[in-house]
């Protein structure tokens, strides 16, 4: 029991000091939700099959809102399925605030967001330019003055939703890094390494099954210990990648066939997986 109050509190003086950060990442998030969001969404909408591009771009924002407008865009047809995977593979969630809240590791967001980006990017473009996913011009065209009706939900203020924000990612930092605490004095570093499969390329395909995880959780669960050095580039960028935050959750709840969601979400996992097992195996 002292060697666990130990922890707690080595835990929770080394992860209090995020706290300023998170509040300033998350007060510029909400900022841009609140005022933003829906401008994004009709503007994305405008773009038709050259939208990969564009939703990639707007998916590096910082925000879990953009993935739940992308996944209600494409239910409507307004979008492609490109524009759409290239959003969820862009979008980061939690990811961004918890590596700008830990100065030692907001180098690596640059090389990370960079690297989802061209990845979005070129996975949009080819579903896109080879028609794995058949939408007519017909259905796209069909509901496009339904995007006006998509948006995200803005219950509370500013303030209130910032510091609300702030609160619940800073107590699941806390709950990850102690349980991370308590498994590595437990049971060792180099078990602890064997148990995430650090230097194997399999590494990537356990990422991105945490990544499937349809919440802010498995974000911040990667981003987390891609920080403290338990997850290589590869198996990071795998992770999020597949990650979508609640995207994922809203697009089997809207009329979209659910064999065509499997297919979208068995795509968006083969490509961010074997991207990170790519990466892993060159040593990157």
């Amino acid at each position: 029991m002292h060697e666990f109050i130990h922890l707690f509190f080595h835990t929770l003086e080394h992860t209090a000091a995020s706290i300023p950060f998170l509040f300033g990442a998350y007060l510029l998030i909400e900022f841009i939700e609140h005022r933003h969001s829906e401008k994004f969404a009709a503007w994305l909408a405008k773009f038709g099959k050259a939208g990969s591009a564009v939703g990639a771009l707007l998916g590096i924002v910082p925000q879990c809102g953009f993935s739940v407008v992308a996944a209600n865009l494409y239910s409507n047809r307004i979008i492609t399925a490109g524009t759409l995977l290239a959003v969820f593979i862009s979008t980061s969630d939690e990811a961004i605030p918890v590596l700008i809240s830990n100065p030692e590791s907001a180098k690596m967001i640059l090389p990370l967001i960079g690297s989802k980006l061209v990845l979005a990017i070129a996975a949009g473009f080819m579903v896109d330019r080879f028609g794995l996913f058949n939408i007519t011009k017909e259905e796209i065209e069909a509901v496009e003055e339904e995007h006006s009706h998509c948006h995200t939900e803005g219950e509370h203020g500013l303030f209130k939703s910032t510091v609300l924000h702030t609160a619940k990612t800073f107590a699941f930092i806390f709950v990850v890094m102690l349980a991370f605490e308590v498994c590595i004095h437990a049971v060792g570093e180099e078990a602890f390494a064997k148990f995430m499969m650090s230097e194997s390329f399999l590494q990537p395909v356990v990422t991105g099954l945490v990544g499937l995880i349809p919440n802010c959780a498995s974000s911040i669960i990667i981003a987390q210990l891609y920080a403290e050095g338990a997850l290589s580039f590869g198996s990071a960028l795998a992770g999020l990648s597949v990650g979508a935050g609640t995207g994922l959750l809203v697009l089997f709840r809207t009329d979209v066939d659910k064999i065509e969601c499997l297919r979208l979400v068995g795509f968006l996992f083969a490509v961010s997986v074997l991207t990170g097992i790519v990466l892993q195996f060159i040593g990157l």
